[in-house]
């Protein structure tokens, strides 16, 4: 609630932060009481109705939030889990309240409700219109197969040996975990690590997934625009240029990732310990749908990727952020 005693939209994380101590609600209580104040008038809702009536808000409340116990704001767990590590009960409660996480990474109802705070599953971000991909499946972006090193590296620098971070993403390394400390790190990657994973996606029917020729209209466009970076067997360069060959972000199962960095460019975060990230530039403006449609098949089919097809009706769609 509001100091005035409206009802506040999650937007603002408390489906989350419920599960903040109140030590740690105090401390940041403190922390924005320590910054000056500045002149700027809030803006107005654009909700359209019925969303921006309070007793609809209210419905949605007593329905999909649940305010944690007092004084135990951590949410109930299996035996197995209260005997796990110090280290994994402290990554618990850094990725399952105050990094929010499943607020990106997990799915969401027709009423923009998740599960639970333990849902990782993957979903489409609300209004970004990027995919959070599955931080428990093994085909998306589980770290079971991570060192912890990788992990930690990943959050602190957006990049590591394993992977870069693009997108939504980059930004919460920018503004958020680049500032952990270590210990804080170890735990969050101790917890992601730990993950049970879900079951592998089966995979595609075969006339979903064809092979790209090597002589269509996509090869070519990769050639012009892409081959010096990415490489003509999509190796890329390490440090540098991620690779396409086997990567798992580059044969989600939905291509809207891969349409918000052709056409937007892509760069990981700049962070304390990569200040200068190698990226790429945006085509939105050389590229038709058409174009970007044949490309990214291209890429999708290719070097032993089978991730299907995009259409250009695929990429109006993310174009127009719907």
């Amino acid at each position: 609630r509001a100091a005035d005693g409206r009802l506040l939209y999650p937007a603002f994380p408390y489906p989350n932060y419920t599960r903040v101590t109140r030590a740690d609600s105090d401390a940041m209580y403190a922390y924005l009481r320590s910054l000056p104040a500045v002149v700027q008038a809030n803006k107005p809702h654009a909700l359209s109705f019925p969303f921006d009536q309070q007793a609809a808000l209210a419905v949605w409340r007593a329905l999909y939030f649940r305010p944690a116990e007092p004084g135990r704001p951590e949410p109930r767990r299996t035996d197995q889990d209260l005997t796990r590590s110090p280290e994994w009960q402290r990554g618990a409660y850094l990725v399952e309240g105050l990094g929010h996480c499943n607020a990106c990474h997990a799915s969401r109802n027709a009423l923009g409700a998740t599960h639970s705070t333990l849902d990782l599953a993957g979903g489409l971000i609300p209004v970004q219109n990027w995919y959070a991909p599955s931080l428990t499946a093994p085909d998306e972006a589980s770290l079971a197969a991570w060192e912890l090193p990788q992990i930690v590296a990943l959050l602190r620098t957006g990049i590591s040996e394993r992977g870069a971070v693009l997108g939504p993403m980059g930004e919460v390394v920018a503004g958020s975990t680049q500032h952990l400390t270590e210990p804080d790190l170890r735990a969050m990657a101790t917890y992601l690590k730990a993950l049970p994973p879900s079951p592998v996606a089966p995979p595609p029917p075969a006339n979903a997934t064809q092979p790209a020729s090597p002589d269509g209209p996509g090869a070519k466009l990769y050639a012009q625009h892409c081959v010096q970076c990415h490489g003509e067997q999509g190796e890329g360069v390490a440090g540098a240029y991620p690779a396409l060959a086997g990567s798992r972000a580059v044969t989600l199962r939905t291509p809207a990732n891969l349409v918000h960095v052709v056409l937007e460019g892509g760069f990981p975060p700049a962070t304390a310990g990569n200040p200068r990230p190698y990226g790429m530039p945006p085509f939105a403006t050389v590229l038709s749908n058409d174009e970007v449609a044949q490309l990214l098949s291209h890429v999708r089919g290719s070097w032993s990727n089978r991730g299907a097809p995009v259409s250009a009706l695929d990429v109006a769609k993310f174009r127009g952020g719907r």
